[in-house]
């Protein structure tokens, strides 16, 4: 039976191996040419990276219990971004690579959602 430090553990790798995916979304937005031309994408852009950095620390220390907490805490501004980024996203454009970022990031944050609940 596995104690409550090492779910934590496993869940804390869990939404970090989800943070991978969110990250490739976040890169493509940062060097994208629409991106510098839009306010509101570059709002998502830094959203995605301040959530990822804010669980850094935590995670490179190994402290489960703050990462977790800190996930939880700043995942209501990773959903707005999310919201944000999803409404926008045709009007920025429908190229595939936007259409697939933007549904490669909801589908981050719903398992994010769904992790920590």
């Amino acid at each position: 039976m596995m104690n409550e430090s090492s779910n934590d553990q496993q869940l804390m790798q869990a939404i970090d191996d989800q943070l991978a995916h969110l990250w490739m979304v976040r890169t493509f937005l940062k060097h994208a040419e629409e991106t510098e031309e839009d306010d509101e994408l570059q709002e998502v852009a830094r959203a995605l990276y301040d959530y990822m950095l804010a669980l850094g620390a935590p995670l490179e220390s190994g402290d489960a219990a703050a990462y977790l907490k800190q996930a939880k805490k700043k995942l209501s501004k990773l959903r707005r971004a999310g919201e944000l980024f999803q409404e926008i996203q045709p009007e920025i454009s429908d190229h595939t690579n936007f259409r697939m970022a933007a549904a490669s990031c909801r589908t981050v944050i719903a398992e994010l959602e769904r992790l920590l609940v």
